[in-house]
């Protein structure tokens, strides 16, 4: 080969960066984990958990990554890519990859949490493990119906407590006759 002159890239390659930067663009978060000395069983039960959730768990080449990463607009994840990595994409609920990983890494030291990405920033590993004590998003959802119907209720109380004394009171008034009667 002479000087100067670059080498295309192999097929498989480009399509393997082809379509792991179309599912980064269409992800809601990612979470970069080093995975090296967990044993297969360990990795197939993390990618179990994982898949449940919603969240596909990519080992690719770190340069690939790169490539794919930078093709996505997403160069915040640069400096993690580093020795043996794994990239879990949240493909529903952007915390699900927070919380399956971090209740993992808890259960097994070999598992480390290098950092991730959430809408285009940069998230570290102390914020990935407080978005991993929130509560789900059902959870909040609830809560927030909850909340939102307390006023409703009260409202209905207040209005509704003229008319129940009103009725209270005509009652009285008809025993009250029914008694003198």
């Amino acid at each position: 080969m002479t000087e100067g002159k670059k080498r295309e890239p192999k097929p498989e390659k480009v399509a393997v960066v082809e379509e792991f930067m179309k599912k980064v663009q269409s992800s809601k978060s990612a979470v970069v984990t080093g995975y090296s000395g967990l044993t297969v069983e360990e990795v197939t039960d993390l990618r179990a958990k994982l898949f449940h959730a919603k969240v596909e768990y990519h080992v690719v080449k770190n340069n690939l990554a790169r490539i794919a990463l930078n093709k996505a607009n997403v160069t915040v994840l640069d400096d993690l890519l580093v020795g043996p990595t794994a990239i879990a994409l949240a493909m529903d609920d952007a915390v699900a990859p927070a919380r399956i990983l971090s209740k993992f890494a808890k259960d097994h030291e070999k598992l480390s949490l290098k950092g991730g990405f959430m809408d285009g920033k940069l998230i570290t590993v102390q914020d990935i493990k407080a978005m991993a004590n929130l509560p789900s998003r059902e959870v909040l959802l609830g809560k927030m119906l909850g909340s939102m119907k307390s006023p409703i209720t009260g409202i209905v109380r207040v209005l509704a407590g003229p008319a129940s004394k009103l009725v209270y009171a005509l009652n009285a008034v008809a025993q009250a006759k029914g008694k003198t009667a």
